[in-house]
This record gives structure tokens, C-alpha cells and sequence, in this order.
């Protein structure tokens, strides 16, 4: 398929659907959309969101799971030059008012439950506590069984009929590919999280490149359980498919038997998966009773072996990437034609448009080829973290490129080589938590002293989060205490897994009493509990 003439979202959806309106764009929740209609409801939608006064540089919250108005109201905002804010479904009502409030949000579009956590509950917990932001005008729910003062997803577009197709229009004509399209958060070195803003014309440019090193067409159709507010389903597959003409199944939340199920009956070509997905993947008892001979290729990470497991399950041309949220979901990406122990080893060249180099992380100077270094990107970086100019320029070096925090090296034959993290960030299951968050939760217990976070080996999450504990003298704590108060103010994942209780004397410290971060893991080789 031909790289689009879009260069903004709302020009990328007309022009998708009218290239190809009958085409199947979306499947989920027993819906299934075509592209025209598929623009039908973001126009409908958008009407509405106009109708509630929601205008250019508007932040639409989204907090739900995986299904068609999470699409839709992504979109609808996007149209209307407003900024879709991904909230993550994990979060504790702490996290969720923290996000709310610092992006401002205007109107938030939720579903009343996700699993087993009530977002109603959690909404209503931060308006008892006057948490809620001034900013939040209205709440639109997706559910029928939703809270009364909750706007209803369908009122809002019969409301929306009001508004004349022509000021949509003009308002989406406005948009540039240099505005802001949408705002995620994402973990830091620091506690607080961050909001990563994301323009127009990177989620499109980075977006079709990923795709066109999948050999992504048309008739290709993605299964995505990765949840929608992640910047690998929003930022880089919903954009890799959507650049190339190609369909999106919708798992709502991920659950391997189902997912088989899904893959086969939709006759799926392309998945996106984290190492611990597969695996589940792998080891369900159904496996062996699905085709998944239509899967051909997706995007992972991963070691060799984890890689080499989702070539297993169908995806042989399966892509290795290297990426971040601030650089527009993936950088560098395999080619699906390279051969197999090149995308088993490598996470494959820049993507067209991105340049690369790797740096001391102490002077910041190149090393030499061959060499580990910092990797660091110029060609499709954020323009910024939302109001926070002090962390957004410590990320970039004076030549402009984004620092990642990220060791690498680049191979003979241009190819990045992943090498860990520069960051203090815990990586599990695929997903970064900032060690100082958990810390300064574990630290509000009144026996804790001192609390230090980090990744410890897993098997199915590549890491799974730890806490060393230092306690106060005279003082006990159990793991199970701790985790309550985690439970309360902590997402699922960022929990720890494993405490070990010791004393200071048993810190890593450098030659300077400095704590050797790096090694803090060594401290759970010892056993101990948790």
C-alpha cells in the first residue's frame, strides 16, 4: 500500500475512508466497523464532544479496556484538534487523580469496570477525597450501568446530531501535524510519572515505517490484547495497521484461551506480543487444538528464545524492535523478510527518518563503532513532557538527540544490539516502573526505615519488582503488610513480588558510601522473605 498523503490523524481517517470504505477497520465487543463506518462514529462522537464544549487543545481522558470507543474517542478528540489522554487501567485512585488533574483533563470517557477493578468506585473515592480536578466537566460512560451523574456514550452523539457536519470538518481542517494529538504517561527515575505528548505527523510517519517493515497490506488483520493506553498498542499498532489499510481485532483484555480462539476464527496475520503473553500463549491446553496458520508476522522483545517461541506459535516473520513512548513507540525495527537468527539477535536498523548513536553515558561523547554506549534518537522525538521543561530537557543532548537511558551497540551491519538499562527503571512484563514510586509508597509504613526497589530475575515477566527493607530499630513489618499498603496506592504491577528485611550494613555501596543500584539484586540471591 502506498505511504498516505495524511499528515494529521483526521486527514488520515478520510482519506482511508474513502480509499477503501467497505474495508473491515475494527472488530470488537460483537461490533465490526468498516472504515466509513468507522468514520461515521468518530464523527458522530466528535459532534457530541463539540456539544460539551470540547475544543483545540481539550484533553479527552480515556480509561477503559480494549474495544471500539476507546478507538472511537480516541479519534473523535484527535479530530477536533483536543488531545486523547490514555489512562492507564491499572491505576490506584492516587494515580488516577494525579494523571487527571496534571493533564487537565475536560471530559473523561470510561467504562464503569475493567476485570475486577470499579472504576466508578475509584472516581467516587477521588470526589470524597476533593481530589476531583476543577478542570473534569463531564464524565461519559460506555456502560449502560453506570453512575446517574455519568453522561451516556450514546445521549452524547444524539446530542452531537445538532452540530453541522461543515464545523467538524473546519475544526479538523485546522489541525497541523505539529500539534499535540495525544498524552501518555509513562514511568520515570523519579517518582512522579510523566506525560509524554505525541504529535499528528510523528504517530503517522513512525507509524507507517513500523508497518512497512512488518510488509504490512490491506488484507493483513492484528490481534491487539496489548491494552490501548500502552504506546505499543495506540502509538505504534493501531498506526503501523491503520497507515497501511489493514484491520484491528480487539481483545478486550488479554486471556490466552480466548485469545486463541480469537486469532483463529478472525484468521488474524499479525500479533503483538510481550514475552509473558506468549508464553501464556504457548502453554495453554487449547494450543494444540488452533490453527494459527494465518499468523505471519507483529512486533516483540525480547531474548532469543522468547523470540523465537512466538516464531513458534505461527508469526515466523515476527519483527525484533527497540523503542520508547517518547520516540513514538519503536525506533529501530527488523525487517520480517531478515533472516531469522538476525531478528532473533538484533533489534534491526532505524526506521526511515530516525538517526542513531551510541554515547558514554558519562561524557556523552560517540563511542567507538562497535562500542556499548547510551543509545540516543533524533528523527521523530516528542516535542516534550507536559509542563516539566526541566525533564524534557535533560532528555535531550545539545544536538538534539533523546536521551534513552537505554545501553546498545550497533552492529557491522547498522543493526541495534539491546544491551539493559542505564535507568533504575524495572522492567515487568514489559512494562517500566520508576523504583522511587514504589519506594516512597513502601517508605509511609511506620516501621520502614528505608526502602530500595528493583528488578529481580522472572520467568514469565523477565523481571518481576523487589524490595529490600531496612527497618526502624525495635520495629517489625510482614511482606503482607507492606503490600496492603501497596495495593492501596499502587497498580498491580508495580507491587512488589519479593521483600527481603535487612539491615543497612547489607547495602552495596560504592567506594563513596554511594548505593550501587545495579547490584541491589544480589541481595535476593541470599533467599529471605518474600
Amino acid at each position: 500500500m502506498d505511504k498516505p498523503l495524511a499528515r494529521t490523524v483526521p486527514d488520515l481517517l478520510t482519506e482511508l475512508a474513502d480509499r477503501q470504505p467497505d474495508h473491515e477497520a475494527v472488530v470488537g465487543a460483537e461490533q465490526r466497523l468498516t472504515y466509513r463506518a468507522f468514520q461515521d462514529q468518530v464523527r458522530a462522537f466528535a459532534k457530541g464532544l463539540h456539544r460539551l464544549g470540547v475544543g483545540p487543545g481539550d484533553r479527552v481522558a480515556i480509561l477503559m479496556g480494549n474495544r471500539p470507543e476507546w478507538l472511537i474517542a480516541d479519534f473523535a478528540a484527535m479530530c477536533l484538534g483536543a488531545v486523547a489522554v490514555g489512562l492507564n487501567t491499572w491505576s490506584s485512585s492516587l494515580e488516577l487523580a494525579y494523571q487527571l488533574g496534571h493533564a487537565r483533563v475536560a471530559v473523561l470517557v470510561a467504562s464503569r469496570a475493567w476485570r475486577e477493578r470499579d472504576f466508578a468506585d475509584l472516581i467516587a473515592g477521588i470526589e470524597a477525597a476533593g481530589e476531583r480536578p476543577e478542570s473534569l466537566r463531564h464524565i461519559i460512560a460506555v456502560d449502560a450501568a453506570s453512575p446517574a451523574d455519568w453522561l451516556p456514550f450514546a445521549s452524547v452523539m444524539a446530542a452531537g446530531a445538532a452540530v453541522p457536519d461543515t464545523e467538524i470538518e473546519r475544526m479538523a481542517s485546522a489541525v497541523r501535524p505539529s500539534d499535540v494529538a495525544c498524552l501518555l504517561y509513562t514511568s520515570g527515575s523519579t517518582g512522579l510519572p510523566k506525560g509524554v505528548q505525541l504529535c499528528h505527523g510523528g504517530l503517522i510517519e513512525n507509524g507507517f515505517d513500523i508497518g512497512a517493515r512488518q510488509r504490512l497490506g490491506p488484507d493483513d488483520r492484528l490481534w491487539l490484547a496489548v491494552s490501548l493506553f500502552w504506546s505499543l498498542a495506540s502509538v505504534n499498532a493501531v498506526f503501523a495497521l491503520m497507515t497501511h489499510g489493514g484491520a484491528m481485532v480487539l481483545q478486550h483484555d488479554f486471556e490466552a484461551g480466548e485469545a486463541l480462539g480469537l486469532i483463529e476464527s478472525e484468521r488474524c496475520t499479525v500479533i503483538y506480543a510481550m514475552p509473558a503473553m506468549t508464553l501464556a500463549l504457548a502453554e495453554h491446553p487449547d494450543r494444540p487444538m488452533r490453527n494459527l496458520t494465518s499468523l505471519r508476522t507483529g512486533v516483540t522483545i525480547g531474548t532469543p528464545e522468547q523470540i523465537r517461541r512466538l516464531v513458534d506459535l505461527g508469526a515466523r516473520e515476527v519483527c525484533n524492535v527497540y523503542g520508547l513512548t517518547e520516540a513514538y513507540g519503536n525506533s529501530t525495527v527488523c525487517d520480517a523478510r531478515d533472516p531469522l537468527d538476525v531478528r532473533l539477535a538484533t533489534c534491526g536498523r532505524p526506521l526511515d527518518g530516525v538517526t542513531l548513536k551510541i554515547v558514554d553515558p558519562e561524557t556523552g561523547r560517540r563511542v567507538a563503532p562497535g562500542g556499548i554506549g547510551q543509545i540516543a534518537l533524533k528523527g521523530h522525538p516528542m516535542p516534550g513532557y507536559l509542563d516539566d521543561p526541566v525533564r524534557t530537557a535533560e532528555a535531550f543532548d545539545g544536538e538534539g538527540f533523546l536521551l534513552t537511558g537505554d545501553l546498545g551497540l550497533v552492529d557491522g551491519h547498522g543493526r541495534l544490539i539491546f544491551r539493559g538499562r542505564l535507568k533504575e527503571l524495572v522492567k515487568t512484563g514489559g512494562i517500566n516502573v520508576a523504583p522511587a514510586e514504589v519506594e516512597q509508597v513502601l517508605a509511609q509504613h511506620p516501621a520502614v526505615e528505608s526502602a530500595f526497589v528493583t528488578g529481580v530475575p522472572d520467568a514469565k515477566l523477565d523481571e518481576a519488582v523487589a524490595a529490600a527493607i531496612v527497618l526502624k530499630p525495635g520495629m517489625s513489618a510482614r511482606p503482607e503488610d507492606l503490600t496492603a499498603l501497596c495495593r492501596a496506592a499502587l497498580a498491580a504491577y508495580k507491587r512488589p513480588r519479593h521483600y527481603r528485611f535487612i539491615s543497612a550494613s547489607d547495602l552495596p555501596l560504592t567506594t563513596t558510601g554511594k548505593l550501587q543500584r545495579s547490584r541491589l539484586f544480589e541481595l535476593f540471591r541470599r533467599g529471605g522473605e518474600g
